[in-house]
């Protein structure tokens, strides 16, 4: 996948404008947003979850407002009726803020160290993500695939970045199945998800670019009869085509 052409240089400073603009915004908005999601303690994990998540719908909506950046989704018609395990590109922050308005409620399979950071790490943990200690080996497996029973189980999507870090456009690392055998665990149906969001929002840029990202659904993958290895194989497989493919969109 090539990354977009460059600019003219009055654009990149109407874009750095925006994104000053975007910042500010997040800056503003995120201490209050962190203290009412430390209120909602008390409340069950669905009723929290639609209120702390009104403020990545803000930041979703903020994004297309100051930044330009508008989105699509092709493929809605294949998600399942039940909970699924959801396996993504990761290219961006755009894809972590827009599946929680995009998709059925969820919890993320992420690094424990981001419940860390001030504010925004607080409303996270509210969200009861699957916080993963990636030097801890197989104990860090066997709470994935507990976690994930229990978050399917309660309703909730699970969405895993298989690649386990964020990826720049036109690269790929390989892709580690423990999405795929929590699914087979838990008894639930895989769904493979491409998007090209680091045209515009790029990885750990400050700076974002007007443009359209497209969000691509994929068939849901039943793992009966299938193991963990051959499941994401699949998944990775439709991916990476699907990428290539919106490749060849203009942003």
């Amino acid at each position: 996948m090539a990354e977009r052409a460059p600019l003219p240089a009055g654009a990149r400073l109407s874009a750095l404008a925006r994104s000053c603009a975007f910042a500010l915004l997040q800056i503003v908005i995120t201490p209050p947003f962190a203290l009412v999601a430390l209120l909602t303690f008390p409340l069950p994990l669905l009723t929290r979850y639609r209120i702390i998540t009104q403020w990545s719908r803000i930041m979703v909506a903020a994004a297309t407002c100051l930044c330009g950046i508008r989105y699509r989704v092709l493929g809605r018609e294949h998600l399942p009726a039940e909970p699924a395990v959801i396996l993504s590109k990761h290219q961006s922050a755009w894809e972590t803020l827009a599946y929680q308005a995009l998709l059925p409620p969820q919890s993320m399979v992420l690094k424990r160290e981001l419940l860390w950071i001030p504010f925004f790490g607080w409303g996270l943990a509210m969200l009861e993500p699957i916080a993963i200690d990636r030097g801890s080996g197989l104990r860090a497996m066997r709470k994935l695939l507990a976690d994930g029973k229990d978050r399917l189980a309660r309703g909730f999507w699970v969405i895993v970045f298989p690649e386990g870090t964020r990826v720049a456009v036109g690269e790929r690392r390989p892709w580690h199945p423990g999405g795929a055998a929590m699914a087979l665990h838990a008894h639930a149906p895989v769904v493979p998800i491409a998007h090209n969001a680091g045209r515009v929002w790029r990885k750990n840029a400050f700076i974002k670019y007007p443009g359209l990202i497209t969000v691509s659904i994929g068939p849901a993958i039943a793992p009966t009869g299938l193991n963990a290895a051959e499941v994401t194989a699949r998944a990775e497989a439709w991916v990476e085509a699907e990428c290539a493919r919106l490749a060849t969109e203009t942003a």
